[in-house]
C-alpha cells in the first residue's frame, strides 16, 4: 500500500514540476519580467474559461454562454485569446478580465452598468471537470452493478473489489453508528457525497494533467455540498430535534440556549463547507509555492530541494484526499443522525 501511495505521489509531483517548467518555457517573451509566485498560484487554483493540458502546450477553449437583457450570446472562449482581446458580440462587446467576462466599449473600457445585466452561464473548467468526474462515477458504479448481476453469488472481481469494501465501510462504520436504524434511506446520499469528493480530490492532485481543475478547492462547490446536507438535516429533523432547539432544558436558559441552537443549525454546514475548501485549497497553494521557488531563486540548483519538499507535501496530500472525503461524509452522517434519531433510540440496527 505504501509503495502504491509513493508511486501516485511521484507521478503527481512529476506532472506538477513538468507543468511548471513547460508553462514557464512557453512564454519566452516574458523572461525579463520578475516572477510573481502569488499570481502563478492564483492562476492555477482559480476557475478558467479554457482547459490547459501539459502546462500551456495544449489549450482547449470552452463555450461562453451569456444571458443578457437583450438576448442569449453563445461563442467560444477562444475569441478572448490573448486575454484582454475584445470580442464583438451580437448585443455587446466583451472582454475577459482576470477570467471574468466583462462588457466593454469600443476602446476596451469596462462598462460596469452593462456588465451587471449579463448573467454568465459559461462552461468553465470546473464545470467540465465536474462532468468528467460524473462520467467516471457512472462508469465505476454501472460497471460494478453489471458485474454483480453477471457474477451473482461469486467473489467480487475488478471494480467490485474496490467498490464493495468502501460501500461496506461507509455503511458499517459511518452511516449505521451515527444515524442508527434509519441509516438505509441516507446511504445513497452519503455514498454519492463520499465518492464525488474522493474522485475530485484525486483529480485535483494532478494540476497540469488532465486539465488541472480544482473543484473541491472552490468554495461555491463546497457551499453547494454543504447546503444539500443542510436541507437533508432540517427537512428530516423529527420533533425531538426541533424540541431540543426551541425548548431546551432547563427553561430558564431559553434566552441563551435558543439563539445558540439556532446559530448551531447554520454553523454545522458552514463547518463542512470551510473544512473541505480550506484543506484542499491550502494543499494546492503549498505545492505550487514550493515549485515556484525554482523561479524565485532563478536557478536550477534549487530544483532538487523544491521538488523534494513538493513530493513530501504530495504524499501527505494523497492521505488528505481520502481523509477529507471521509471527514465530510462522517460529519454529514453525524449531523443527520442528530436530527433523525428518536429520543429513546439507543440501539443500532443489526446488519445481517
Amino acid at each position: 500500500m505504501k509503495s502504491k501511495i509513493l508511486n501516485i505521489s511521484l507521478i503527481c509531483a512529476f506532472f506538477l514540476a513538468f507543468g511548471a517548467f513547460t508553462a514557464k518555457a512557453s512564454e519566452p517573451e516574458k523572461k525579463a519580467e520578475k516572477f510573481d509566485a502569488g499570481k502563478t498560484a492564483m492562476e492555477h487554483i482559480t476557475d478558467k474559461h479554457e482547459w490547459h493540458f501539459l502546462g500551456e502546450k495544449v489549450v482547449v477553449p470552452l463555450p461562453i454562454i451569456l444571458y443578457t437583457d437583450k438576448g442569449l450570446e453563445f461563442f467560444s472562449s477562444e475569441k478572448f485569446n490573448p486575454e484582454g482581446n475584445i470580442y464583438k458580440g451580437k448585443y455587446y462587446n466583451y472582454s475577459l478580465e482576470h477570467d471574468k467576462v466583462k462588457v466593454v466599449d469600443a476602446e476596451g473600457k469596462v462598462d460596469e452598468a452593462a456588465t451587471k445585466k449579463v448573467w454568465d452561464f459559461s462552461i468553465t473548467q470546473n464545470v467540465a471537470g465536474m462532468w468528467l468526474s460524473g462520467l467516471v462515477l457512472l462508469f465505476v458504479f454501472l460497471s460494478a452493478s453489471a458485474a454483480y448481476k453477471k457474477r451473482a453469488g461469486k467473489a467480487p472481481k475488478g471494480l467490485q473489489s474496490f467498490v464493495e469494501p468502501v460501500i461496506l465501510f461507509i455503511r458499517d462504520d459511518v452511516a449505521l453508528p451515527n444515524i442508527g436504524v434509519k441509516y438505509e434511506r441516507f446511504m445513497p446520499l452519503l455514498l454519492t457525497v463520499f465518492f464525488f469528493i474522493l474522485i475530485n480530490n484525486f483529480f485535483g492532485m494532478i494540476p497540469f494533467f488532465p486539465g488541472g481543475y480544482n473543484l473541491t478547492g472552490n468554495i461555491a462547490v463546497t457551499f453547494t455540498l454543504a447546503f444539500i446536507i443542510f436541507l437533508v438535516i432540517n427537512l428530516n429533523g423529527n420533533k425531538y430535534y426541533w424540541k431540543h432547539i426551541f425548548s431546551p432544558n432547563p427553561w430558564w436558559l431559553f434566552p441563551i440556549m435558543i439563539p445558540v441552537e439556532i446559530v448551531g443549525i447554520f454553523s454545522k454546514p458552514i463547518a463542512l463547507m470551510i473544512r473541505l475548501f480550506a484543506n484542499m485549497l491550502a494543499g494546492h497553494i503549498v505545492i505550487i509555492s514550493l515549485i515556484s521557488l525554482i523561479f524565485i531563486f532563478n536557478t536550477i540548483w534549487i530544483a532538487p530541494v523544491s521538488v523534494g519538499f513538493a513530493l513530501f507535501i504530495d504524499v501527505i496530500e494523497v492521505l488528505v484526499v481520502f481523509l477529507q472525503a471521509y471527514v465530510f461524509t462522517i460529519l454529514s452522517a453525524l449531523f443527520i443522525g442528530m436530527a433523525v434519531q428518536e429520543h429513546h433510540d439507543e440501539a443500532h440496527q443489526e446488519v445481517i
